[in-house]
C-alpha cells in the first residue's frame, strides 16, 4: 500500500480509539479529524515512527494531550460525570489501557505512541486495570447466539462484579427479555441466530429505555468504522481477548449515554 492507503487503512481504528477515549463519536471524530488536519501539513511524524498506524496514534497524541481532553461547552451531566470520574485516574493510564487492549499495540508501539519508555508503560498498564476495575458496577444484558461466547461473556463480566440480568439470541427475545429490567450497560453481537441484526435489537431497547451504554462485537468492525452513520462509542473485534472484554465494560460503564445506531 502506498503512504495515503495505509493512512485510510488505519484511521477507522483511530476513530474508534477517540471515541473510546471520549466516550462520545462526534468529540472522537473532531480529535481524529485533528489529526489529519495535523498530518496534511507536516507528516513528519508518520515517516519517523516504525508505522504508519503507530505514527498516526502519535500524533493524535499529541493533539490529545496539549488540548487537556476538554469537554464540549453544552456537555450533558452524564458526560460531565463520566469525565470526572475519569479524571481521578492516574493520567496516561487508560490511554494505555486502550492501546493495549483494545487497539493491540505492543509495549513498545506504545511507548512510542506516547513518547515514554516500556517501563513506563508497563507500569500505567498495572495502575490502570488495578484502578478501573473497582470503580462501576452493574446489570448487564448480553444479546449473543453463540452459547460458547454468551457464557464466556457472562463469565468475564461476572468476575469483574457485574450481574448479567439475561442473555438473548434473536432481536426478539432481546426485546422480551430486556424489557424486564433495564441493563446499565448491553453487550451485543452485529448478527444474530434468526438472522436478525444486534443493532436492530439495540435500537429497540434504547427506544424503551433512552441511553444506555452499548458494547458491540463484531468480527468486521471495519463495517462500522465508515463514518458514514452514528456508530458505537465501544466496539470489540472478534475473536476477542478477555482483557478486551473488561477493558471495554469497565470504560463503557462510565458513560450513561451511547450513540444509537440506524440500520
Amino acid at each position: 500500500m502506498n503512504f495515503s492507503e495505509q493512512v485510510g487503512a488505519a484511521l477507522p481504528y483511530l476513530r474508534r480509539y477517540a471515541r473510546a477515549l471520549t466516550g462520545n463519536q462526534t468529540a472522537g471524530d473532531n480529535y481524529a479529524a485533528a489529526t489529519l488536519e495535523a498530518i496534511l501539513e507536516d507528516r513528519t511524524v508518520l515517516e519517523e515512527a516504525n508505522s504508519v498506524k503507530s505514527g498516526l496514534f502519535k500524533c493524535f497524541h499529541s493533539i490529545w494531550g496539549s488540548s487537556g481532553a476538554a469537554l464540549d461547552e453544552d456537555v450533558s451531566p452524564s458526560r460531565a460525570r463520566a469525565h470526572d470520574l475519569l479524571s481521578r485516574l492516574t493520567p496516561n493510564s487508560r490511554e494505555v489501557l486502550l492501546l493495549r487492549t483494545i487497539e493491540d499495540f505492543s509495549l513498545s508501539d506504545i511507548a512510542e505512541i506516547m513518547s515514554t519508555d516500556v517501563g513506563e508503560v508497563r507500569s500505567l498498564l498495572e495502575i490502570a486495570q488495578r484502578e478501573m476495575a473497582d470503580k462501576v458496577t452493574g446489570n448487564i444484558l448480553i444479546i449473543e447466539d453463540e452459547a460458547i461466547i454468551s457464557a464466556d461473556l457472562t463469565g468475564i463480566v461476572e468476575l469483574q462484579g457485574h450481574s448479567v440480568i439475561d442473555v438473548a439470541r434473536t432481536r426478539d427475545e432481546a426485546m422480551t427479555k430486556g424489557a424486564k429490567r433495564k441493563p446499565d450497560l448491553i453487550l451485543a453481537d452485529i448478527q444474530l441466530a434468526d438472522n436478525s441484526s444486534g443493532i436492530d435489537a439495540v435500537n429497540d431497547l434504547l427506544a424503551v429505555f433512552g441511553n444506555v451504554p452499548v458494547i458491540f462485537i463484531t468480527a468486521f468492525p471495519e463495517r462500522l468504522l465508515t463514518g458514514e452513520r452514528p456508530e458505537p462509542a465501544f466496539l470489540i473485534s472478534k475473536p476477542y481477548r478477555e482483557e478486551q472484554v473488561r477493558s471495554a465494560v469497565s470504560q463503557a460503564m462510565f458513560f450513561a449515554s451511547t450513540e444509537t445506531l440506524k440500520s
